[in-house]
Parts: structure tokens; C-alpha cells; sequence
């Protein structure tokens, strides 16, 4: 049996790679299972691990939730289980998981160091597990190449097997330079690169769903539209004429401004809009509601004022649902298409 860790950061397509990984695997015959260590509750509506939730019907298994995500962990975890509990729960609930199983998929938590003061971070969980180590980057700048390198460099000091790397919803301006540059970089550094796979909206951008999940507040239209992309982002903290040419040029977007402000809420009714937030808990003016109603654009009131409010919004990021199917077949394709799964495959066999 081999295990396979799949690391990365927040938003960098962990969930997407195992859901095709294990699709792919299962064609070519292998028995795959798969267990998440360390999971993180969903939202202020949701306390399971969505992904486990996923691979659970993806693959048919047929362990509980509680097993397949042994450990829940907030931002307030050491005010829990005790480090002796913890490990040993994560240790039996993997033996629970992997019986029978030619590969164990094993997901990681939102950032390999969470859950470090315990020892039980991806990478000493990689360790114990004698796992594989699938790396996903999330590629923004030269400063994300700069993390894939140290933390690359840190698996290899730690005598943990790095299988490769996969660049994951690569933006198409930097496509390019992925192909010519990045991916040249980590193979000097003798760092191979095992995919490239290019930004699609429609599997990478968060649904109005997602935020509503993540915000809470309240639902003042737009329900029947939840499953809309929101593919960028305006803050409203501007004069009506300076938010205009923003409005304007951002399609499928969530505008996020004051419930106070009447005026560019409206203007942003006008535009490509997938979801109006209202911060600070202030009710709308009457008309932005009927606005809403008329063009079938959800609107959420959040209590929390404008500056929280973006905080949350950054622990946004698509979630693949059990029922959606054409995200998973997109999954699948994304592996086939722009991953080296033969070099997967021969590692398995080694």
C-alpha cells in the first residue's frame, strides 16, 4: 500500500487534485481511500469537513466522518483535546480507513504548519505516515515560487520523498511564465514538476454560495441564484463616480459597500454582479432590495463592518460539491490533460 500527501497552502486546489487523482487511480484499477488528518469546519452554518464529505460519495466509502476527518481543528484548537488524544485518534481512524486500500489519498490541512505545536502538521503526519508528497502551488507571484521552493527544500531536509509539484489554477497572465520560468527554477533546484494546470473559473471560483456559507448574515434576495460564480471582488469605500469604472470592468463580481450606501449599491445593480454585501448590519433603502429582486441578484447583510467583513472574505475559495458532477468531471480531465500521470503511476508501482 502506498500513501499519498496531498500538501499546499489555502486555495491552492488540494480537494480538486484528490477528487481527479483518485477518479483516475481507480480507472487504472487501484482501490484508493482517503483520509484528512486534520480538517477545518465549514463556515458559520456547516461544522463537518466539506472535502471529506466529497470524497465520501466520490469514492463510496463507506467509513463515517468522523473517521475519514478524525480532527476538527478551529484557530482555538489547543483549548481542546489534549496532544495524546489527538495523535492516537489520527493514527487509529488511519488504520480504520487504509485496510483494504491499494493507495491512501491523504488530504492536508488549510497550510502544512497548522497543528505544529502538537506535532501533528503535514509534514510530521507525512513522516509517520510514510507518505508520498504531492505539492500544490498556488502561483501569484515570484514570492509563491519562493514558498514552494523552502517548503520543498524542508521536505527534503526532513527525509520525506517529494513526488512532485503541480501549479494549480494557473491566472493565463502568468501561464507563460509558469511554463518558461518557474517550472525551470524548481528543477535546477531538483524539484520536479508534475502538472500545470490553468486557471477555469468554473472550478476555481467561489459560488455566492461559498460566501454566504463563510459570512452568515442574511439572505435579503437573490436565493434562487446562490450557485452564481464570483469571479473578483469590489470594496465600495468610494465616491459613486470614482466606483463607476470599477463596476463597469469587473464581470461576475461580489461588491462589497456599507448598507448605507443606497447610491453605489443601485450603480452596482447596473452592472455584471453576482452578489451585493452590505456591511455593518444597516438595512438597505427599499429600492436596492426591489433592484435586487428584479435582476435575481442575491444581497447579503452581514453585521460585521466593512474591514472584518474582507477578512472573512479571504478564507473564500471554491469547494467541489457531491453533486456536481461537472466540476468533477473537470477535476478528472484537469489530471489527464495537464498532469504526468503516468509518473504517479510509476511511483506507485516502485
Amino acid at each position: 500500500m502506498k500513501n499519498i500527501y496531498i500538501m499546499g497552502t489555502a486555495g491552492s486546489g488540494k480537494t480538486a487534485l484528490a477528487v481527479g487523482l483518485a477518479l483516475q487511480l481507480h480507472q487504472h484499477g487501484y482501490r484508493v481511500a482517503y483520509f484528512k488528518p486534520v480538517g477545518h469546519p465549514t463556515g458559520v452554518k456547516e461544522q463537518h469537513d466539506e472535502d471529506a464529505r466529497l470524497m465520501q460519495e466520490v469514492l463510496n466509502l463507506k467509513h463515517p466522518l468522523e473517521v475519514i476527518v478524525p480532527f476538527i481543528a478551529g484557530p482555538s484548537y489547543l483549548s481542546g483535546y489534549r496532544q495524546c488524544e489527538a495523535l492516537e485518534r489520527i493514527v487509529s481512524c488511519y488504520r480504520q480507513v487504509s485496510a483494504g486500500a491499494d493507495v491512501v489519498l491523504i488530504g492536508g490541512a488549510a497550510f502544512p504548519h497548522i497543528m505544529g505545536c502538537w506535532g501533528l502538521d503535514a509534514v510530521t503526519l507525512a513522516q509517520k505516515f510514510d507518505a508520498l508528497v504531492l505539492f500544490m502551488i498556488r502561483i501569484e507571484n515570484d514570492f509563491s515560487l519562493d514558498q514552494a521552493i523552502f517548503i520543498n527544500s524542508y521536505l527534503a531536509n526532513q527525509g520525506i520523498r517529494v513526488l512532485g509539484n503541480v501549479f494549480n489554477n494557473v491566472p493565463r497572465p502568468l501561464l507563460a511564465k509558469t511554463e518558461g520560468i518557474y517550472k525551470s527554477l524548481l528543477e535546477e533546484r531538483g524539484y520536479r514538476t508534475l502538472g500545470i494546470i490553468p486557471q477555469r473559473p468554473e472550478i476555481a471560483s467561489p459560488t455566492v454560495a461559498e460566501f454566504y456559507e463563510t459570512l452568515g448574515g442574511e439572505l435579503l434576495a437573490g436565493e434562487e441564484n446562490l450557485n452564481r460564480l464570483v469571479e473578483d471582488m469590489v470594496i465600495g469605500a468610494m465616491t459613486i463616480e470614482s466606483a463607476l469604472g470599477y463596476l463597469r470592468r469587473a464581470p461576475n463580481k461580489a461588491v462589497v459597500t456599507g448598507g448605507d450606501r443606497a447610491d453605489l449599491a443601485l450603480a452596482a445593480l447596473e452592472t455584471n454582479t453576482s452578489v451585493l454585501i452590505l456591511t455593518g448590519g444597516l438595512y438597505p433603502d427599499v429600492k436596492v432590495i426591489a433592484r435586487a429582486a428584479e435582476k435575481n441578484v442575491p444581497v447579503i447583510l452581514v453585521h460585521y463592518d466593512t474591514f472584518t467583513t474582507i477578512e472573512k472574505l479571504a478564507e473564500i475559495s471554491r469547494r467541489i460539491r457531491p453533486r456536481d458532477q461537472k466540476s468533477i468531471a473537470l477535476a478528472r480531465e484537469n489530471i489527464e490533460k495537464y498532469c504526468d500521470l503516468a509518473a504517479i503511476l510509476q511511483a506507485l508501482a516502485d
